[in-house]
């Protein structure tokens, strides 16, 4: 629907008015709840002084090795399982007993493994972002129609060409789907462990702000992980976009 299209950004840019009126007419503590003109002129100054995108490059490149280690090793399990019911018999237990347990519970147990460097974060990322990844594999599988594997049997395809040439892209929405639930996962993930155990990142960042009670500052990294997160859902719909082009227009609403 168009008209949401444009009430969107009026509404967040009316929202951030009222904010600023609040603020510069004192209704509110300007120490806990600064006006957004001053977050915003203190992250324009933050990501040109280099500030803010070095410690968003450090959190993507912890971030994104978790992510794309878990799609390397839980697309294949996944297509695996869902093909063969011995496969998933034998990981049913394991994958329903580790798929519950909140990720932040598994810093801990991080940290008395890995420590406090990159392979903790890594891990917790790896560990939070394999399970959407896994079941929605598994769920495309089994939903393709069988026609298509009894066709591949026919025309004496080998199993690996089956998979590259005719599972791969049946069940490909539902791998995007998995992989789309978890970046927002990867990103949520790769703030609280740098939270938890870290001196750089941008969680860090935001925490060390709070800390010191350089409330402003605080804001500006809270701002620049939102933008972060929209960028990369963004980047995502545009790499959907070029992998799956048949989907191109499906699901919009006029």
């Amino acid at each position: 629907m168009r008209t949401g299209k444009l009430n969107g950004p009026l509404f967040l840019l009316a929202l951030l008015a009222l904010w600023e009126l609040a603020a510069q007419a004192e209704w509110v503590n300007a120490l806990i709840i600064p006006a957004p003109s001053k977050i915003g002129k203190l992250f324009f100054d933050l990501v040109l002084s280099g500030q803010i995108p070095m410690q968003i490059l450090v959190s993507m490149k912890r971030a994104l090795t978790g992510y794309l280690l878990a799609a390397a090793v839980f697309i294949p399990l996944g297509i695996f399982m869902g093909l063969s019911p011995t496969v998933y018999k034998f990981f049913e237990v394991i994958v329903e007993m580790l798929r519950p347990v909140p990720p932040p519970v598994v810093i801990p147990v991080a940290l008395l493994f890995f420590g406090l460097g990159d392979e903790m974060k890594i891990f917790v990322i790896f560990f939070s972002c394999a399970w959407p990844i896994l079941l929605n594999t598994i769920d495309g599988v089994r939903g393709i129609d069988w026609v298509l594997l009894n066709t591949a049997r026919t025309f004496g395809l080998s199993r690996a060409k089956t998979i590259l040439q005719v599972i791969l892209p049946a069940c490909s929405p539902q791998i995007i789907t998995g992989l789309r639930v978890s970046l927002p996962i990867m990103l949520i993930l790769v703030v609280i462990s740098e939270m938890v155990g870290s001196t750089d990142g941008i969680g860090y960042f935001v925490l060390d702000a709070q800390r010191r009670f350089k409330v402003a500052q605080m804001y500006a990294g809270m701002l620049a992980l939102a933008l972060l997160g929209y960028t990369l859902n963004q980047l995502f719909n545009l790499l959907q976009r070029w992998l799956m082009p048949w989907q191109r227009g499906r699901g919009e609403l006029e």
